[in-house]
Order: structure tokens, then C-alpha cells, then sequence
């Protein structure tokens, strides 16, 4: 058995999981003929299936003969087991800590947890989201932003290329098709309710190794607005100066919330 399942947060061996996996293909069984239909040494196969038994993830149905707990059972148990735990580390971590004196600026890594991060202050969002967006992290989040314009979050949206009209408050970024040629990469920036801040750099060639920034800092998060609320100006200044264009009247009106947004 050289299987490796990236499951280590669920408190389980290699060795464990593939066990229960070939039990569910084959059962009822005993140690013997799980270890050969599994690839697991007979000298293993017992400990691994008293661990999963005093986990209550098989069951023996006769002396020696094993069979293993439905999946659907197995997978509500342990999100039982984990949200029980969390629930009270939770009680313990609030009881331990202490005012701090200092609020410092973190580092996420890896396009899917930077992502996961965006969604979950994007669905914590309660009045505002300041967000700038290439298509490739608009096609992620789209879908949650919505959901938050719809709960009476104020949406305010620099895309970073060409989009369809999906938000109240949303500009095209001016010269959008330099602007990751220039960076070499694709910025990605997104502020919530003042108080959050998520941005930095993707990098197409090692997006997976990409650090982007986040904290709750109070001048890091004021700089991320400030930032964002400035490329409102930025299209507005472009289009009126260099473009010699009027703001048509929903630009007019997008003008004067980011304005007044102070």
C-alpha cells in the first residue's frame, strides 16, 4: 500500500483510511483477507482496525469478522467529532486571551486557501466590500458577492478586465490590458466593513507558492480602501481627461457614493 490521501486533517492514517476503503469494497471480512485484498501487512492490519474500531468507524459482525460503518455515517460522525472539538477550543482560546497591544499582518498560502479566505469575509460582510477583480478570481467569487449586494451589502467593484454589468457600483480598470503585463501578475485586493483586508500578487507561474497578505491592522486595512477607492478615481479622472468623455449618469451617481465614502 503506497497510497497517500492528503487527509490528514481528519485524523487518520494512510493506512487507516485504506483500510476502511477496501473494507467498503469487500465485508464482511477478517484481518486476513483484508490484508491481501487491501495490500496492508498482516502484522498492521489488526492494530489499524482496533483503532477503527474503538472509533466507532467498523464494527466486528462475528468474532474476527469486520464490516465497516456507512460512509454517509462515518462522514456525520466526524464532522460531529471536529465541530465538538472546535466549539471547545473556541471556549478555551476566549477564555486565555488577552487584549493585543499590537494587530499584526499575516500571510496566506496558496490560490484555494486565499480564495476560501475571500468567500468567507465576502459572506461575513455586513455593510461594505471593497473589491478589485481579474476574471479568473471573478469567476470564483461572483456568485458570493451577489449574494452579499442582495443582503443590502454595498458592492463597490474595480474589474480588471472587460465585464458584463453585475453590480450597482463597478468600474473597468483604465489601461486594464497593461496592468498585469506591467506587475507581472494579477493583483488581487478585497476590503470588508473597514475592518479586513486580503491583497497582494498572483503569479501565473508558481500560483499554488503565491503570499498574500491579510489582517485586521488598522492603517493596513485604511491603505487597502484607500487604495481601491482611489482606482474609482482613477477611471473616473481617465475616462473625463485623457478620453475627453462625459460620465454618463450611473457614473455620475457611482461618483458621488465614492465621493462621500470617506
Amino acid at each position: 500500500m503506497q497510497k497517500t490521501y492528503n487527509l490528514v486533517n481528519i485524523g487518520l492514517s494512510d493506512y487507516a483510511i485504506h483500510t476502511y476503503l477496501s473494507l467498503l469494497q469487500h465485508h464482511p471480512v477478517n484481518g486476513s483477507q483484508l490484508s491481501k485484498q487491501s495490500g496492508i501487512p498482516r502484522a498492521r492490519i489488526y492494530d489499524i482496525l482496533r483503532t477503527l474500531k474503538k472509533r466507532g468507524f467498523v464494527a466486528e459482525a462475528g468474532k474476527g469478522v469486520f464490516v465497516p460503518l456507512p460512509p454517509d455515517e462515518l462522514i456525520k460522525q466526524l464532522r460531529r467529532d471536529y465541530e465538538e472539538d472546535l466549539d471547545r477550543f473556541e471556549d478555551l482560546a476566549r477564555e486565555a486571551q488577552t487584549p493585543a497591544d499590537h494587530d499584526y499582518i499575516w500571510t496566506v498560502t496558496g490560490y484555494q486557501r486565499v480564495m476560501d479566505k475571500a468567500r468567507e469575509m465576502i459572506d461575513a460582510a455586513h455593510t461594505e466590500i471593497y473589491i478589485r477583480l481579474f476574471p479568473q478570481e471573478a469567476e470564483t467569487l461572483i456568485r458570493a458577492l451577489k449574494k452579499a449586494e442582495k443582503r443590502a451589502v454595498q458592492v463597490k467593484c474595480i474589474f480588471m478586465e472587460p465585464f458584463p454589468r453585475t453590480f450597482v457600483i463597478q468600474v473597468i480598470h483604465p489601461q486594464h490590458e497593461v496592468v498585469e503585463r506591467n506587475l507581472g501578475g494579477r493583483s488581487f485586493d478585497l476590503v470588508v466593513d473597514k475592518e479586513e483586508f486580503i491583497g497582494g500578487m498572483f503569479t501565473a507561474e508558481n500560483i499554488e507558492e503565491c503570499r498574500i497578505n491579510w489582517g485586521r491592522n488598522r492603517w493596513f486595512v485604511t491603505a487597502g480602501r484607500d487604495s481601491l477607492r482611489h482606482d474609482f478615481f482613477h477611471y473616473f479622472l481617465y475616462k473625463t481627461h485623457n478620453l475627453g468623455q462625459p460620465l454618463d449618469e450611473k457614473e455620475k451617481k457611482v461618483y458621488e457614493i465614492i465621493q462621500n465614502d470617506m
